[in-house]
């Protein structure tokens, strides 16, 4: 099967940047790039009916038809990592990349996007049920909300459910884990700890970045005006201090962000007061067992002290001490002598240090 051509295989006679670009990009499979310009969405019309599951749409067709930049788009492509959180306004539509979900919200469709190889198709599926019912609601029967207000409603709870439910396993296992650690301190839990500290700081930072994006829409009046698609729809838009009712909105569902990362912010207090404690206690054992080191090595020091003189009646010379009965006796004593000196001295030393350093 012959290669397939690239930037190498272009003849070098060929110096025009243009030319060798479009050759270059003639010989990527045109099926490759239709994939990356493509979104997977699933629509729901004015009514909560399912339009389109799982379709699929070219970037350049959703931009035209919803009056969007291309920019916006990447800001809920699941495909581009380490994305923020976002809820961008613009005039005909409410862009939304919040948690599991990322959706385009008009005053009379909701798209719910899904790109190629997104992991969060499994949570969007269950969010569906709850977001039909939602739409499928009279105004009145909502509290008099809007189309639009309706589908952000649904969002946010499927978001703080999450949060929710996410916080409520990770915070059960923190604390029984410190719960245990109390009681004894065991190399493995320290590790688990460890583990726990690390996700529950990944938690608390994804809270915080959903709390930022509604505290920067409360912020702005215009956006909050804006929002009100269906009356702008009907040739009624509002004025930037007139926003009372999704104001309400966000600072209800704030409020309930902040709760969740109030709590984590207590549970990582507890967590680093556990970590303090159990620091405090490994050290005191480790001074436990140096004191223990010191001891030895002062009754080493004494023995050796006392050796010493052992050492020299050891040598084959002569003392004129062999044939005297009390000669044993005598030096054994001022060996024993000299060694309980040492050691006496030594731990004197010793307990004044361990005085100046408490």
């Amino acid at each position: 099967m012959p290669s397939k051509p690239t930037l190498q295989a272009i003849p070098n006679s060929i110096s025009d940047p243009a030319t060798r670009l479009q050759r270059s990009l003639t010989a990527v499979p045109h099926h490759n790039i239709k994939n990356e310009i493509k979104l997977r969405c699933t629509e729901f019309d004015h009514k909560g009916n399912v339009k389109t599951t799982a379709g699929e749409f070219l970037k350049s067709d959703l931009c035209q038809q919803h009056g969007l930049h291309a920019r916006d788009l990447r800001k809920i492509d699941s495909s581009f990592n380490n994305q923020m959180p976002v809820l961008l306004v613009r005039p005909e539509a409410i862009l939304v990349n919040v948690g599991h979900i990322r959706a385009l919200i008009k005053a009379d469709l909701v798209v719910l996007f899904d790109s190629f190889g997104s992991t969060d198709s499994y949570n969007q599926s269950i969010f569906i049920y709850d977001l039909e019912e939602k739409l499928r609601m009279s105004t009145s029967a909502s509290g008099g909300l809007p189309f639009e207000f309706r589908a952000l409603e649904a969002i946010f709870i499927s978001v703080i459910s999450s949060l929710q439910s996410e916080m409520d396993v990770l915070v059960h296992f923190v604390t029984k884990l410190l719960a245990h650690l109390e009681e004894s301190i065991d190399q493995n839990k320290l590790k688990e700890l460890l583990q726990y500290s690390k996700k529950l700081s990944q938690f608390e930072s994804k809270t915080l970045l959903i709390r930022d994006v509604f505290v920067e829409v409360l912020d702005q009046d215009d956006d909050l005006a804006n929002m009100y698609l269906t009356e702008k729809k009907q040739g009624h838009p509002r004025t930037e201090d007139s926003h009372e009712e999704i104001e309400i909105l966000l600072e209800s569902y704030l409020k309930q962000v902040e709760e969740i990362a109030n709590t984590v912010a207590i549970v990582k207090q507890q967590m680093q007061s556990t970590e303090e404690i159990v620091n405090v206690i490994l050290g005191a054992n480790r001074n436990q067992l140096l004191l223990f080191e010191l001891r030895i090595a002062m009754g080493t020091l004494g023995m050796s002290s006392g050796a010493i003189i052992a050492s020299l009646y050891g040598m084959n010379l002569h003392n004129y001490l062999e044939t005297n009965p009390h000669a044993f006796a005598i030096v054994g004593s001022t060996a024993l002598g000299i060694s309980m000196m040492v050691f006496a001295f030594c731990s004197r030393k010793l307990k004044m240090l361990a005085k100046g350093t408490t």
